[in-house]
């Protein structure tokens, strides 16, 4: 049972039952997985700013929210229709707005990993990089794209609030493997229709890659990681490599990669510099890690590369 102090502005929100408890809302159909329509979410009115985290997966498609949702260091406000998922233990953080006049609408699907228990999709939905995304990466739909997601909403609500059968947990399953296909999908769709902001986005990447490798100070700083470079675009690594791929074909960890052969090949080609003291220009700090991923890339130890240009 969750303690409802009017001082209290933290939550772990453990079960399915205990954010319908927190929002005023009816006891769930069913205590693992839930479709509730946003316009029926009420908050206790003494909290203007809530933060919990929850120990379920969540789906939401909302409009019209006078509430701004923090993910991370991350904030939006859901003036338009868009998708947002959760994943367990991610900190939300809500800043709700009590004079705004606008009614929200949209649905919030949650799934508890008990339910996905024994399935394939237990394991399969950590692969789906957009659970790990701050909210301002959140997948903005057509309205095509939309019905299609309230739909599939709608057939897992009728599912579960039907006789349950021993075909019920498998059915609901799929859907929500559906669910989160097309969702994959819809992002794919995004990363190509906003091709000129995320070729700014590249454009920056480049830009921060040029500046560490004209840095003094590589071998004290270290060779970029994929977090750092993430963090200075304001987006998490997995969409930051998400966004790559869909653009380059290459993840950030090869993107870096390459960029650091680029840079070496610069070096060995016209440069009196020993393979050591360009390892650690480079931000190495083992030259036997240098060798190893020069080889690898180029097929050729950085001794014999040099050879090659005499």
């Amino acid at each position: 049972m969750i303690n409802f102090d009017i001082m209290q502005v933290n939550l772990r929100l453990n079960s399915i039952y205990e954010f319908h408890q927190f929002s005023n809302l009816p006891k769930p159909a069913h205590p693992l997985v839930s479709l509730i329509d946003y316009s029926l979410v009420n908050y206790p009115p003494e909290y203007s700013d809530i933060k919990w985290v929850q120990n379920f997966y969540s789906i939401g498609l909302k409009r019209n929210v006078s509430k701004k949702f923090n993910y991370g260091q991350q904030s939006y406000d859901f003036e338009e229709g868009v998708l947002a998922l959760v994943a367990p233990q991610q900190v939300i953080h809500i800043e709700i707005d009590p004079e705004a006049q606008a009614e929200p609408s949209g649905w919030l699907l949650l799934i508890h990993p008990d339910f996905l228990w024994k399935t394939a999709l237990a394991t399969k939905i950590h692969s789906y990089d957009f659970f790990g995304y701050a909210v301002n990466e959140a997948l903005f739909l057509s309205e095509k794209e939309e019905q299609m997601m309230v739909e599939v909403f709608k057939s897992i609500q009728q599912e579960y609030q039907s006789n349950i059968d021993k075909f019920s947990h498998n059915i609901i399953i799929t859907q929500i493997e559906l669910l989160l296909n097309y969702t994959e999908r819809f992002y794919e769709r995004q990363f190509l229709t906003r091709r000129i902001t995320n070729d700014k986005m590249l454009t920056r990447l480049e830009s921060l890659l040029d500046q560490y490798f004209r840095s003094e100070h590589l071998l004290e700083n270290g060779i970029p990681t994929v977090q750092k470079l993430a963090e200075q675009l304001n987006l998490t690594p997995n969409y930051l490599s998400s966004l790559l791929k869909v653009h380059t074909g290459q993840s950030t960890q090869q993107h870096i990669h390459n960029k650091l052969i680029e840079k070496a090949k610069e070096k060995l080609s016209t440069t009196d510099l020993s393979v050591s003291e360009i390892a650690y220009e480079l931000g190495f700090e083992h030259p036997a890690s240098f060798n190893k991923l020069f080889k690898q890339k180029t097929d050729l130890s950085p001794l014999a590369f040099r050879r090659s240009f005499n």
